[in-house]
């Protein structure tokens, strides 16, 4: 969306960033803003032990613990001094994550681009946690993230959700009375079947950052109680996960089935798109849409989801994407997908279709500015 925004309007990009990006870095950087501005911040490595004491420490922390950890001096400081020193028409904070740097006090629109419902996420991961002490914390920590996110919201002039579902939630949930959605967007032209790998004849593919706790759920869940249901009809399937920074526990899955691929960061996820026969989304938790299922759709992929991991998306079962969500109901739909040809090539031509002829992101980020350029009419006429 930023590399289209670019083409019309200024882009100051700021960040927190773990290392100074490089003369690469700053040059792909170039491809989605005119301007580049990186804030040193260090996170802390999962299951370290610095890791799991800011988890006891955030217990008496009013901010969750995925917003705490963003928190920057800097990061405010900066943006801070280019208010002061440039003129800009607005301020979109992208994600809730980066709303924890925004001051107080500013004196043009500002927007949130909201993702998801991040209390929508944490409260899922609350309810399907069997571990007593861990749901216990993931109790406190759902609560701080609803309040939390409804006095963030109301702090900005407009709130753009990725999906009506959103918006109505924080509608109704936050009290919000500016809010917009736009539908999330996919490259038509780079997602493409290129015709150059032949699909295996059983093979599944995930792709999505391994690191975020709703896909590695999903991987979980989708080996312990989907997949040997599916090897019952289809003894050789395979499965390939594509993502960064996967957990050393579904790293150790891997290790002790060899028709079960992990293979960490890629830099290119089309080819493993393309090897598969069907592309499977069994997220439990989460909100907002998923990228990845149109970029699959893109490439004219039978999609398997749950209901939850299709949330937000105009598709309907058995013409665009086949939804299940009970581990049977999945196994069986994975099972048709691999067996019937014919269907799965009527599945994947009616997603492509429908991704290429509404979803591509020239469209999706002209409104985009729209809705950013009526807010600025708005807050300048009630100045």
């Amino acid at each position: 969306m930023l590399r289209e925004l670019k083409r019309d309007h200024r882009i100051t990009y700021v960040a927190l960033d773990e290392r100074n990006p490089g003369p690469k870095e700053r040059a792909l950087a170039a491809e989605y803003c005119h301007e580049l501005i990186c804030v040193p911040h260090r996170l802390r490595t999962k299951f370290s032990a610095g890791f799991y004491f800011e988890l006891i420490a955030n217990l008496v922390s009013t901010l969750p613990y995925f917003m705490k950890k963003y928190q920057s001096r800097r990061m405010r400081g900066e943006i801070q001094r280019l208010l002061q020193n440039d003129e800009f028409d607005v301020v979109v904070c992208d994600f809730l994550q980066a709303s924890v740097n925004v001051p107080e006090k500013v004196s043009i629109p500002i927007v949130l681009f909201q993702h998801n419902v991040e209390a929508m996420i944490w409260k899922r991961h609350y309810e399907i946690q069997i571990n007593p002490v861990k749901k216990a914390y993931l109790y406190f920590q759902w609560r701080k993230a609803w309040r939390y996110e409804r006095n963030a919201c109301l702090r900005f002039d407009m709130v753009i959700a990725v999906s009506k579902a959103d918006e109505e939630q924080m509608r109704q949930d936050y009290g919000l009375s500016f809010t917009a959605s736009v539908p999330t967007g996919v490259d038509v032209d780079y997602f493409r079947s290129r015709g150059q790998t032949i699909a295996e004849d059983h093979g599944l593919v995930f792709t999505g950052s391994m690191d975020w706790l709703p896909n590695e759920d999903a991987m979980q869940y989708f080996i312990r109680d989907i997949l040997p249901l599916v090897r019952k009809v289809v003894p050789d399937v395979s499965l390939t996960i594509v993502g960064r920074n996967p957990y050393d526990s579904l790293v150790a899955l891997a290790e002790h089935d060899k028709n079960i691929l992990v293979t960490g960061r890629v830099d290119d996820v089309r080819p493993y798109i393309e090897q598969a026969k069907v592309y499977i989304v069994p997220i439990r938790i989460g909100g907002g849409t998923r990228l990845k299922i149109y970029e699959a759709m893109a490439m004219e992929k039978p999609v398997v989801s749950t209901t939850i991991g299709s949330e937000g998306l105009p598709v309907s079962h058995g013409k665009e994407i086949l939804i299940a969500d009970t581990a049977a109901d999945f196994a069986a739909a994975v099972v048709r997908a691999l067996n019937d040809a014919a269907f799965a090539r009527q599945l994947g031509a009616e997603a492509a279709r429908l991704v290429r002829q509404d979803f591509g992101w020239r469209g999706v980020a002209d409104l985009f500015a729209e809705i950013c350029e009526r807010t600025t009419s708005k807050r300048t006429a009630a100045a």
